[in-house]
């Protein structure tokens, strides 16, 4: 048994196996063949090389983005009275990294000062006697530093007193109605530069031939002025599928998306900016827990007797995210060359398949099989005898 064993895997030892072509004229194997050949062809030229472009070189942007708005508005409150809003009012801050905001609603709480008030009602204020206030007390969600009096808020209500800005802002009663209507008209010019390094290609969303005066009177339209980098605020959340007087309610945050993907295989005046706008903010009607965008800010004075006094304002209003993305390709030898070999590769494959299916799938397998595979057998060549051809079938 040992012996057979031995002798066996001395003969695999000192086997060698080479290719032999065998032709099958077979219509169904044949088809079978050039199919999947077409459909690996297809794949690399169709997908690879036109939709992937696998050929070229890649390049992430980068990108440096600024804006200026500009627009006039008017409102007429109890609290301000009539005033004109210019772009120093509602453009806060003035400046933002990729980002501007503009205030369409507020809440107005004049003339506060550094004193004592009762605190609002709430279930860790209402109090009955100055027992239930703790002296020094500081609540991170109250308004102030409790004094240890308890005071009357209202007629039926006692809370306890604190220092703080007095009065204190009362925030629910917010307009139903945006109060700055002209906002949907503001414009923004939006300056977008950027750059592929690794192909030394820079460009502007103002393109060259661009003048000031042109500047002064163009608007975005996507059909008929897709060029100007000027846009109106009312006409990006339209595009975004929002209204914007109901936006500018309680506020929002809406994304510029600006796509630079380039093919620098081609001229450059073909490599533009393809604008978007798609509102960023949760607007879930089943989860409208601290809907919009919103924020304070206060304007603060001093009286004739040198009292500090301050207006606060609780803005609520429309901030658009600008975000820059794209990829810039080029030919390249290099991918060209791993690409047209991986298709190679796969064209190999072909006659692994096409051996499968005819050795597995057809009628006549045991007839292919017996033409597939043969063994010669190397006989001592010095008695002059011719190598023997030894046929067998399936192995």
């Amino acid at each position: 048994m040992g012996g057979c064993s031995s002798q066996s895997c001395h003969s695999c030892f000192f086997e060698y196996q080479t290719e032999r072509m065998i032709v099958v004229k077979s219509k169904v194997v044949g088809s079978v063949f050039r199919l999947i050949q077409f459909l690996i062809i297809f794949y690399v030229i169709g997908y690879v090389c036109v939709v992937q472009k696998s050929y070229q070189e890649t390049d992430s942007v980068i990108s440096s983005v600024t804006t200026k708005v500009k627009g006039t508005g008017f409102t007429n409150t109890s609290d301000l009275g009539a005033r004109v809003w210019d772009v120093a009012d509602y453009n806060i801050p003035p400046q933002g990294e990729s980002s501007f905001f503009v205030l369409t609603n507020m809440i107005v709480t004049p003339n506060q000062t550094q004193s004592t008030c009762p605190e609002l009602p709430n279930q860790s204020t209402i109090c009955m006697s100055d027992s239930d206030c703790l002296e020094g007390s500081n609540d991170v969600r109250g308004n102030g530093i409790q004094t240890g009096l308890c005071m009357n808020y209202s007629e039926t209500v006692k809370t306890c007193e604190v220092l703080s800005w007095c009065p204190l802002e009362i925030d629910i009663n917010l307009p139903e109605h945006a109060l700055l209507v002209a906002a949907e008209d503001f414009t923004v010019l939006i300056k977008n530069s950027v750059t592929y390094p690794k192909f030394n290609f820079h460009k502007r969303n103002i393109l060259p031939d661009v003048n000031s005066s042109y500047l002064k009177q163009c608007e975005f339209n996507r059909k008929t002025d897709p060029d100007c980098p000027i846009f109106r605020l009312k006409d990006m959340v339209s595009e975004a599928e929002e209204d914007f007087q109901t936006m500018a309610i309680r506020g929002g945050v809406l994304g510029i998306i600006i796509d630079w993907s380039c093919d620098l295989d081609w001229p450059e005046h073909y490599c533009g900016p393809k604008y978007s706008f798609r509102r960023l903010d949760n607007k879930i009607p089943e989860n409208n827990v601290a809907p919009g965008y919103n924020f304070r800010f206060a304007k603060y004075y001093k009286t004739t007797d040198g009292r500090e006094t301050r207006t606060l304002i609780k803005a609520y209003g429309i901030r658009f995210d600008v975000i820059v993305f794209g990829t810039a390709g080029k030919f390249n030898m290099v991918p060209t060359i791993v690409n047209v070999g991986a298709a190679l590769t796969f064209l190999s494959l072909v006659n692994a398949v096409c051996n499968w299916f005819l050795l597995t799938c057809t009628k006549r397998r045991d007839y292919y099989s017996k033409h597939k595979f043969t063994y010669l057998d190397n006989i001592d060549d010095n008695a002059g005898e011719p190598l023997g051809e030894t046929t067998y079938g399936t192995r």
